[in-house]
């Protein structure tokens, strides 16, 4: 792996996803190298490097701290493009130090991960107005998680997790995306059951999303496992026929167990 510091110029994007004021990225690149990651076609990277090349930006809470003087006060999404709480984070804690900048000035921030390594910093989002800490899930199966997200934790410690957070009275939320295609009708109460023990109430939904290389790449990547690959296949090909099933289905197991179901785009 190669890792570059650099120094950015900006902290803080206006950002256009639902809800946030701002997005906020320590870290250009990210090491969980999850097989179907979007952010290397809106960086316009190649794939080819994208988890093994990352870039840490030493000097953004410096940055941030500059530009929290004149921000207009808004949601900050942490982080927006890779995962503020990759393996990195560890050694280089930039994330941590931008949330000890945003603390006095009480931005809300929204963070989304796939990494119990959240659970360090709950000392500083608890001291936030309005803080949320959101989890991606998008399968109950641990060995297809490690074929495509290698390097990020796994289902049980991020359902644990998300209770550590929901015991320190932090707003906690799943995104349950990208769905995975294997997984079955039968498989969705038992996944929300998990995730509303855990505290959470609310669930963001999303399909996968192929961009122009992504299908490539997952195939690659799970070329020994045929048959989840044929599963990811047919997806790409009737991307609505399974997700609509899926999605039908837990709208209805959500409702019933009182879970607030979002779409997410």
């Amino acid at each position: 792996m190669a890792v570059q510091e650099i120094e950015c110029k900006t902290a803080l994007s206006t950002s256009t996803l639902p809800g946030l004021a701002y997005s906020l990225n320590p870290y250009r690149g990210c090491q969980h190298n999850c097989a179907y990651c979007y952010a290397p076609n809106v960086l316009r990277l190649r794939r080819e490097t994208w988890g093994t090349d990352i870039q840490v930006k030493k000097n953004i809470p410096v940055v941030l701290a500059s530009e929290l003087k004149k921000k207009k006060p808004g949601v900050v999404g942490i982080s927006t493009v890779t995962d503020p709480y990759q393996p990195l984070e560890q050694t280089y804690r930039l994330t941590r130090f931008c949330l000890e900048q945003l603390v006095p000035h009480d931005f809300p921030v929204h963070i989304q991960t796939k990494s119990a390594l959240v659970t360090r910093d709950i000392d500083l989002l608890r001291k936030f107005s309005d803080s949320q800490v959101m989890f991606s899930i998008g399968t109950l199966h641990d060995d297809e998680r490690r074929l495509l997200e290698p390097y990020t934790s796994s289902i049980q410690d991020r359902i644990d997790a998300l209770q550590k957070c929901a015991n320190a009275n932090l707003k906690t939320a799943v995104f349950l995306g990208p769905v995975y295609p294997t997984m079955s009708i039968d498989e969705i109460p038992v996944l929300l059951d998990s995730i509303k023990n855990a505290g959470v109430q609310e669930i963001w939904i999303d399909r996968f999303r192929f961009k122009p290389g992504i299908l490539e790449n997952i195939q690659k990547t799970i070329q020994e496992k045929q048959e989840i690959a044929q599963r990811f296949l047919l997806q790409h090909q009737k991307p609505n026929e399974y997700y609509t099933c899926i999605r039908e289905e837990i709208l209805k197991q959500g409702k019933q167990r009182n879970l607030r179901i979002i779409d997410a785009f």
